[in-house]
């Protein structure tokens, strides 16, 4: 829990204020170039050892890489989720394949995943769906999810590991089945009926794409169990999902935006994690996007108290 800022109140006494979040960060996002066991081990060395981290998001690592971690996030503490979505949306993992075959081999190894995840210490995981397939067999593919997610969270349980569904837009650039807020929880809602061991993971970066704000949450504030703060892009008038840093040309959310987002997750009682999705362009370095993140974090949460005074 990070200390955030101190104010006067009445007669002149100073209050120091927390954030009532712990807060991660998505480190295949910030360190793109990690791509061996000797870089991971620095760059999780290195989130390691910053106080401001509660939390360290991962890829899932192959058995080598997680040897040369797993005791570095074992001394720190810190809280370890593994990030899934490369595998589908990178190595062609679907769990909402039309196709059993496909679907079947998708399943088989997000679940190889999982239980190497909870092997090494890891207690939540994060996926998302597959692509749309079209508007014609959108509602056959999400019948395959929900039935690959009760596969899946059946799995996780047995493994104590949680699942965060992720939503990701349909329309400009991942263009993924799931989706708008609304699908995912009734998706999520289905796969509750047999395992209870997943919510949805909304990021802020994804709301423009999605055309939704944080307010949205309200509606759906039992379902929302992880978080990701970044931005999203316009490039040449078309929306992307780059997580550019804070501040970049073209970055589209602000300040005021992860104002606005905290105080929704005041408002419902959330007591999941935040974690920055920023990613460097360029020859930018992963500590310069994460350095404007916790920048902008720490301005947002001053704005909001200060709304309380």
């Amino acid at each position: 829990m990070t200390l955030i800022l101190g104010y006067h109140e009445t007669r002149g006494s100073e209050h120091g204020r927390k954030l009532p979040w712990e807060i991660g960060l998505v480190s295949f996002a910030a360190f793109p170039q990690a791509n061996d066991a000797r870089k991971w081990k620095e760059v999780v060395q290195d989130i390691a050892e910053d106080p401001f981290f509660d939390l360290i998001e991962v890829p899932p690592f192959k058995e080598e890489v997680w040897r040369e971690i797993q005791p570095i996030v074992s001394r720190s503490s810190k809280s370890v989720f593994v990030g899934l979505q490369p595998m589908i949306l990178s190595d062609g993992r679907n769990p909402s394949a039309l196709d059993e075959a496909h679907r079947r081999e998708s399943v088989n190894a997000l679940r190889e995943a999982i239980v190497r995840a909870s092997r090494m210490g890891a207690k939540s995981v994060v996926l998302c769906s597959g692509p749309d397939p079209s508007v014609t067999d959108r509602q056959e593919a999400i019948g395959m999810l929900v039935k690959s997610l009760v596969e899946i969270t059946s799995e996780a349980r047995d493994a104590k590991v949680f699942v965060h569904l992720e939503t990701f837009d349909r329309d400009h650039d991942k263009k993924q089945l799931i989706g708008p807020i609304g699908e995912a929880a009734e998706v999520v809602k289905q796969v509750r009926k047999k395992c209870q061991n997943i919510g949805i993971l909304w990021d802020l970066s994804h709301g423009p794409l999605l055309n939704e704000k944080p307010s949205l949450l309200t509606d759906f504030k039992e379902l929302i169990t992880h978080v990701h703060i970044g931005c999203a892009k316009i490039v040449d008038g078309s929306m992307k999902d780059w997580h550019p840093g804070f501040y970049r040309k073209g970055a589209i959310n602000s300040i005021d935006d992860v104002m606005q987002l905290l105080q929704v997750l005041r408002g419902i009682g959330y007591k999941g994690a935040l974690s920055f999705e920023v990613k460097p362009e360029g020859d930018q370095e992963g500590l310069e996007v994460i350095n404007a993140a916790k920048g902008v974090l720490y301005t947002a949460f001053a704005k909001l108290m200060g709304q309380k005074r």
